[in-house]
This record gives structure tokens, C-alpha cells and sequence, in this order.
């Protein structure tokens, strides 16, 4: 059995390799050629745990997933996690994968391939509120797809430290915003990565024609985007299933009344052609992802088959 570390991980899959394990992914998922039942959770007084398995093409993958608000505080990330790769013929497992990175990079390759598929070609500017564990791989997946040349951070505490840490990537300008607004307005692309419950994004902090990757709420009662937003916007899920059960920004604004659950699509219908992508250069995108189990398995597979081929990792016997 190999073991990937979050360093073998970085090495095995790079970004864009795991944007396009992410279109495997959601193009298999859409055409129902995945195994993959809804998450079970596990909530307890300080945090959520969650068992993620899926099936697809011979293998299958479970992760373990904890999300515990108050981590940050103990030097922890807010999401830990575990990811086991099994052989689907025999059960027996390959590969224990680090599921804390695994789950940032393709929660970041999901969101950049979101960005190729809907946002504007010329995309210079990227506004991200958020400054946890998600948000630099979701900038990496960005600055990998478009021309970003400004990149806008704010956070009520952590801004500073993420600026310092991306300071030149890609040859961007890094700076910390004072306020979510002046992160996201007059953005060309916008990320929510936060674990607000109430939202931080109004339909007056959006310019026309931006798009936005939400990431960061996954239960009913959380919202990243107002109501108001997610109306005057085109959206774009990871699946029907897991976003209608879990993506408080849409099951709110469906109860409201303003929004129509004919009109939400999914990223993998997009990347099959079954469905048109932004249709005016001035319309809003959202992609809206609450995360899925085949995201984690198509990565950790592909990985896999990497680290097989190059000799990465650590082989133990059980």
C-alpha cells in the first residue's frame, strides 16, 4: 500500500492536472457513471465529521472529513482529513492519501475549472474573502486558467499572512483589501472560501459580468451570497443531489422565491455540452459547490497513477 503525504500529493498532481481530473469527474458524475451516495454526518459539540465513499471505473475512494470551527485557534486547520483509495474488485485498500490537502486541491481545481469554463476570458482581477486553508489553492486554481494580475484579499484576521505567503504569485499584485466589498467590487472573479454563517456577499458588491466561485458554506442554514445575488446570477453546481440537500445559499433562495430550481445546472452538463455556459459577457456566473465524493476520488486516483508511475510516496505492508 503507498502512502501520499501532502508533499507527495503537490509533486504527483499539480494544479493543472487536478483541473482536468475535475472535468473527468463532474463530466462521469453528470452522466451518472459514478456510484456516490450522499455524506453521512456526524455533528458533535465542537465540529462535523463526514464519511465521503464513491465508486467509478474499478476503484473506489472514501474520505474521512472533519470540519471544526475553532481549530485555527489550536494551530489546526479548520479541515482534516483522510482519503483511502481501494481496489474495487477486492475491497483491499492501495493508498492512504492526505485528505486535508487532497480535499484543498481539488476544491481549488474545481473551482478553476469552473473559472475556464464560465468566467470572461480577459480576467484580470481576483477578489477573495477568506483567508483559511481553501483560499490558496483556490487562487492558485485560478491564476492557472486566467491572466490575473490583481489579486484582493480580505479577511477579518488572517488577510495579512495570505498576502505574505502569495506575495508574487504568478506575477500578480497581492494586497489585503479593508473590506469584503472592496475585495469583490469591480472583480473580475470572485471566491467566497469562508465559514460565515450569514452571507458575505451582496448583489452590490458584484459588478455585471463576474463570476464567483462560493465554496465555503455546506449545511441549509449557512449562505456565502444573498438571495438578492444568487437571482441576478447564472448557476452552476457540482451535483443536483448533494447542493439541493446541503447549499444554503440556493435552498434559500429557492424559498424565497427567487430562484428556480430549473435554472441551477450542473458544472458536468456544461463540460458534456448539454447545456450553454455564460451566454452575455455581462451576466453573473456562480458556481456554487458544496464538494462531492467523485471530486476526491478522480483526484485521488489520478494521483495514484502518478505516484505508481514515478516512484512517489512511501510503500508499507499491512
Amino acid at each position: 500500500m503507498r502512502i501520499l503525504t501532502a508533499d507527495d500529493l503537490k509533486t504527483a498532481l499539480p494544479m493543472p492536472a487536478a483541473i482536468d481530473a475535475m472535468a473527468a469527474a463532474f463530466s462521469a458524475l453528470s452522466a451518472g457513471e459514478v456510484e456516490q451516495p450522499l455524506r453521512t454526518r456526524l455533528t458533535t459539540p465542537h465540529g462535523v465529521t463526514f464519511a465521503m465513499p464513491a465508486y467509478a471505473d474499478g476503484t473506489s475512494a472514501l474520505k474521512v472529513a472533519s470540519v471544526y470551527g475553532g481549530n485555527p485557534a489550536r494551530g489546526l486547520p479548520v479541515i482534516t482529513a483522510l482519503v483511502v483509495v481501494l481496489d474495487g474488485k477486492t475491497g483491499r485498500p492501495q493508498a492512504i492519501i492526505d485528505g486535508t490537502a487532497l480535499t484543498a486541491l481539488r476544491t481549488g481545481a474545481a473551482s478553476g475549472l469552473a473559472t475556464k469554463l464560465l468566467a470572461r476570458p480577459v480576467s484580470e482581477v481576483l477578489g477573495v474573502i477568506g483567508a483559511g486553508g481553501m483560499a490558496p489553492a483556490q487562487i492558485e486554481a485560478v491564476c492557472a486558467v486566467r491572466p490575473i494580475h490583481l489579486i484582493r484579499i480580505y479577511s477579518p484576521n488572517r488577510a495579512a499572512e495570505l498576502v505574505n505567503r502569495l506575495h508574487g504569485i504568478n506575477g500578480a499584485e497581492v494586497v489585503q483589501a479593508g473590506s469584503a466589498h472592496d475585495a469583490a467590487f469591480d472583480s473580475d472573479i470572485i471566491i467566497t472560501c469562508t465559514n460565515s454563517p450569514s452571507p458575505v456577499l451582496t448583489r452590490a458588491d458584484v459588478c455585471e459580468g463576474a463570476h464567483i466561485n462560493a465554496i465555503g458554506s455546506y449545511t441549509p442554514a449557512m449562505a456565502e451570497l444573498t438571495p438578492a445575488l444568487v437571482h441576478d446570477a447564472r448557476v452552476f453546481i457540482d451535483q443536483h443531489e448533494a447542493a439541493w440537500a446541503e447549499a444554503g445559499e440556493l435552498i434559500q433562495a429557492r424559498d424565497g422565491g427567487l430562484l428556480d430550481p430549473a435554472n441551477v445546472h450542473e458544472i458536468g452538463a456544461l463540460m458534456r455540452g448539454e447545456i450553454l455556459g455564460r451566454t452575455r459577457p455581462e451576466e453573473i456566473t456562480v458556481f456554487k459547490s458544496v464538494g462531492v465524493a467523485a471530486q476526491d476520488l478522480y483526484a485521488a486516483t489520478a494521483a495514484l497513477i502518478a505516484a505508481e508511475e514515478r516512484g512517489i510516496g512511501t510503500l508499507v505492508a499491512l
